[in-house]
């Protein structure tokens, strides 16, 4: 039997029913709408912040902005692939808090909260990627063999995971911290912190995979129909347990990266972050149901954030209404969004 265009696993820019039935790789198109949707934001959210404040523009204040974002970037980057798929996962904060509370008392002695185990330090950031990667196979493992709902797995997953945070490290800050983990945190590469260079790095891989790579392209197939992905040769499972693998891999680099920039780690490490990891996805074009929405825009919605902190800051605006601002900026963005483009954000 000759297969349809169905077969062919999409785009990034490709909607299910309106594949190409050719197998060329299509190029990026940035120019398409829903990608460039937030840079007019992030363009005037700039230019007010050069009128309030004339160190807003400075490349140092610039810098401070991007370094303070790179844990949330990873994190939206991992959650962006997942919700592609047709899934999501609610455990990618805690496991930021947990992978590298686990690795540093596995390597630092019992005088520094340690388990007593003093494995060589050098394995800290790999035992921290390799306990990320865990998290997120055992949730594919609940979620896609046993076939349970993926929000009440990872919800679970959060609380197991932030018990095991608070247990290991004893509700307490662990101060003696791997070098590898103070190189992550505190090193520059050309002028900007290494943390800057890894998320960016870690985005452009991802943007290239889902663009130009068969896999990659596979997620669009899955999350906007699983069905026609199966019937088109696409191992499903195999590919959705892999990005909920990267996904916890990539929440626990960006737990090492936070640990690293504050030279600490608190037993709230990454509470709560989940909501802003949702805002920015959804904000810069995810859709919650899958299928749609691309990693630059995911990324746009990182940096639009951080703008946005950044200038409150500035502002003196007290902490306790950021909460309340996000969430109007949330609901003003995602009207835009319908009327820009025509399409209500799911």
């Amino acid at each position: 039997m000759t297969k349809t265009a169905s077969t062919e696993p999409l785009s990034p820019q490709t909607d299910v029913a309106t594949a190409p039935a050719s197998g060329r790789r299509p190029l990026i198109r940035f120019a398409r709408l829903r990608d460039l949707a937030l840079v007019p934001a992030i363009i005037v959210l700039m230019i007010i912040g050069a009128i309030i404040s004339p160190t807003f523009l400075t490349l140092g204040n610039l810098a401070d902005v991007l370094q303070q974002q790179t844990a949330l970037a990873l994190l939206v980057l991992a959650e962006a692939m997942i919700l592609i798929t047709g899934k999501f996962d609610l455990s990618l904060e805690s496991t930021m808090g947990f992978a590298p509370v686990l690795a540093i008392v596995l390597v630092v002695p019992t005088s520094a909260h340690g388990l007593g185990t003093e494995w060589p330090q050098w394995m800290a950031v790999p035992l921290c990627l390799v306990i990320g990667g865990l998290i997120g196979a055992f949730n594919g493992l609940l979620i896609l063999k046993f076939q349970l709902s993926a929000f009440i797995v990872t919800l679970g997953m959060l609380i197991t995971v932030r018990g095991l945070h608070i247990g290991f490290s004893g509700g307490s800050s662990l101060f003696e911290l791997p070098q590898s983990f103070m190189y992550l945190g505190f090193e520059k590469w050309f002028g900007l912190a290494a943390s800057v260079w890894i998320a960016l790095i870690a985005f452009v891989i991802g943007i290239i995979a889902l663009s130009y790579f068969r896999q990659g392209r596979s997620l669009y197939a899955i999350g906007g129909n699983v069905d026609a992905a199966k019937a088109a040769g696409i191992r499903t499972n195999a590919v959705t347990w892999t990005v909920l693998i990267i996904g916890g891999v990539l929440a626990a680099l960006a737990g090492t990266l936070e640990t690293g920039r504050l030279g600490a780690i608190g037993a709230n490490m990454g509470e709560q972050l989940i909501f802003m990891v949702f805002a920015a996805a959804v904000i810069g074009g995810i859709s919650l149901n899958g299928g749609k929405g691309t990693l630059f825009g995911a990324l746009c919605g990182v940096l639009m954030l951080g703008l946005i902190q950044n200038l409150l800051t500035l502002m003196s605006v007290s902490g306790h209404w950021f909460k309340a601002i996000y969430g109007a900026i949330i609901l003003i963005a995602l009207v835009l969004s319908r009327l820009t483009t025509g399409k209500a954000q799911e």
